[in-house]
C-alpha cells in the first residue's frame, strides 16, 4: 500500500484525510515536520506522495528533480511524488482545484475586473487562474501600491476572491473588505473552507451576489493530487460526491422550534445514531453562568439571558459536526442567524400548540403561547433550512434530517 499524507509545521486538524480516503485507496496520514528535520525528511522519510502545504510549498520546491508546467510556473508545490528512481516530482494541484471551483461556482470571470485580496503565496496561483479565465487581476495587500486604505479606486471590480486568512476558524466573523463598497460586485469567491461560509460569503448570500468557499477547491485539488500518487485517473464525477460526502460530516445540525417542540429529544436521538456530540444551549449557558435558566431570567431579565445566548451560539456555531439544540427563542436576535448558519443547516421543529409543555420554561410560562408562536413564526421561517412537524414518529423526524444532511 500507498504511504502517503500532508507535510506542513503546524497542522491541527485537516479535512485531507478524509477527502483522500473517499478518493482512493492508501495510507494517508498527517506529517507534521519541524523547519530544521524538513531535510531528513524529504530525503529518507518513509513516505510515496505528500501533500504540501504553509510553509513549505515554496521550500520543496529545489528538491524536486523535476516539475510540472502549474509548478514551473508558479515556483510553488502542493504535491510531491517519490518516483520509482528515487527522484522527486512536484505538482500544483491549486491551480486546477481554484479552476474546478470557479467552474462549479457559474461565475465567469472573463472579461472582468478582478481583485484578489491577499498577496501571498495562495494570491499567486488565484490571480493565475482568474487571468487564464479572462479576467483582469489586481492583487491587494496591505502595503502594496493596491491596498485597503485606497480600495476606492476600484470600486468598479465585478469580482473578489479573498486569498487570506480572514475569517477562518477559529478567528471567524472578520472580512478583509465591506462588498457594499462595490456595487458591481458579481461574484465572490474565497479559498477559506472552515467555516463553509465565511464572514464574506455570509454578506455575499445577503446581497443576493453569487458565491462560493474553498471546500470545492479542497476536494478538486486532492483529486488531482491522488491521481499524481497513484498513476491511476479519477473522474470528475467522484468531485461532487466527495464534496457532498466531506461537507455531510462536517456540516452542523441545528434544531431551533418552539420550547417543548422536541428538540433535545431529536438531538439526543440523532447523536447516538450518527455518532455526534450533542449540544443544549441551556445547558450550556447554565454551565457558564453556574445558575439555571430560570434563575437568570428572574435575577438577571431576558435580555441579559439573550447576551449570554449570543455567546453560547457564536461558540458552537464555529465547530463542525455536532449537533446543536437551541432555546426557542434564539431566534429573536437578528445576529444569531450567521453564527448558527456559516457552518450549519438548519431544522425549525414544529409541533401542535397543545403538545408543548411549559414546565421550567419561562418564557412560556409568563406569555400566551399561541401570541409568541404568531411573533415568532416569521423568524423560524426565516432561519430555517428545513421545517420538519415533528408530532408524529420520531423515526420520521430522525430520516427527514438525515436525508437533509448526508
Amino acid at each position: 500500500m500507498l504511504h502517503c499524507g500532508l507535510l506542513g509545521e503546524t497542522l491541527g486538524h485537516s479535512y485531507s484525510p478524509m477527502i483522500h480516503h473517499a478518493l482512493a485507496d492508501y495510507d494517508y496520514r498527517l506529517f507534521e515536520v519541524p523547519k530544521p528535520e524538513l531535510d531528513a525528511f524529504l530525503k529518507t522519510g518513509a513516505w510515496d506522495g505528500l501533500n504540501v502545504t504553509i510553509p513549505y510549498k515554496k521550500a520543496v520546491v529545489p528538491y524536486c528533480d523535476a516539475l510540472s508546467e502549474a509548478a514551473a510556473r508558479l515556483q510553488s508545490v502542493n504535491t510531491l511524488v517519490r518516483r520509482a528512481d528515487g527522484t522527486l516530482y512536484g505538482d500544483n494541484t491549486d491551480l486546477f482545484g481554484f479552476l474546478y471551483m470557479v467552474r462549479r461556482s457559474g461565475i465567469d470571470p472573463a472579461g472582468t475586473k478582478a481583485l484578489v485580496l491577499g498577496s501571498g503565496g495562495a494570491s499567486v496561483t488565484v490571480k493565475v487562474a482568474l487571468e487564464q479565465l479572462g479576467a483582469s487581476v489586481t492583487v491587494i495587500s496591505r502595503s502594496g501600491p493596491d491596498n485597503y486604505d485606497n480600495l476606492d479606486r476600484h470600486a468598479d471590480a465585478q469580482i473578489i476572491a479573498n486569498t487570506t486568512p480572514l475569517g477562518m476558524y477559529p478567528r471567524n466573523g472578520t472580512a478583509a473588505v465591506d462588498l457594499t463598497r462595490f456595487p458591481r460586485c458579481e461574484g465572490v469567491l474565497d479559498i477559506v473552507y472552515n467555516p463553509g461560509l465565511t464572514a464574506l460569503l455570509l454578506q455575499a448570500e445577503q446581497l443576493g451576489i453569487p458565491h462560493a468557499g474553498g471546500l470545492s477547491m479542497l476536494v478538486a485539488q486532492a483529486k488531482r493530487s491522488s491521481e499524481q500518487f497513484t498513476g491511476i485517473p479519477i473522474d470528475d464525477s467522484a468531485l461532487e460526491r466527495v464534496e457532498h460526502l466531506v461537507s455531510g460530516h462536517l456540516r452542523n445540525i441545528i434544531l431551533i422550534g418552539m420550547p417543548g417542540s422536541g428538540k433535545s429529544t431529536v438531538a439526543a436521538a440523532l447523536g447516538a445514531e450518527l455518532g455526534r456530540e450533542v449540544l443544549e444551549t441551556d445547558d450550556l449557558i447554565a454551565q457558564r453562568t453556574g445558575m439555571s435558566i430560570p434563575d437568570i431570567f428572574a435575577r438577571y431579565g431576558e435580555a441579559r439571558f439573550r447576551e449570554l445566548e449570543t455567546e453560547v451560539l457564536a461558540d458552537c456555531g464555529k465547530r463542525s459536526g455536532i449537533i446543536l439544540s437551541t432555546g426557542g427563542g434564539c431566534v429573536t436576535r437578528p445576529e444569531n442567524y450567521p453564527l448558527l448558519h456559516q457552518n450549519g443547516t438548519i431544522f425549525c421543529l414544529t409541533r401542535p400548540l397543545s403538545l408543548l409543555p411549559t414546565e421550567g420554561r419561562p418564557i412560556s410560562q409568563s406569555t400566551d403561547l399561541a401570541r409568541l408562536y404568531e411573533q415568532r413564526k416569521p423568524l423560524y421561517k426565516q432561519f430555517a433550512d428545513v421545517i420538519i412537524s415533528n408530532d408524529g414518529p420520531l423515526a420520521d423526524t430522525l430520516n427527514t434530517i438525515k436525508e437533509a444532511i448526508l
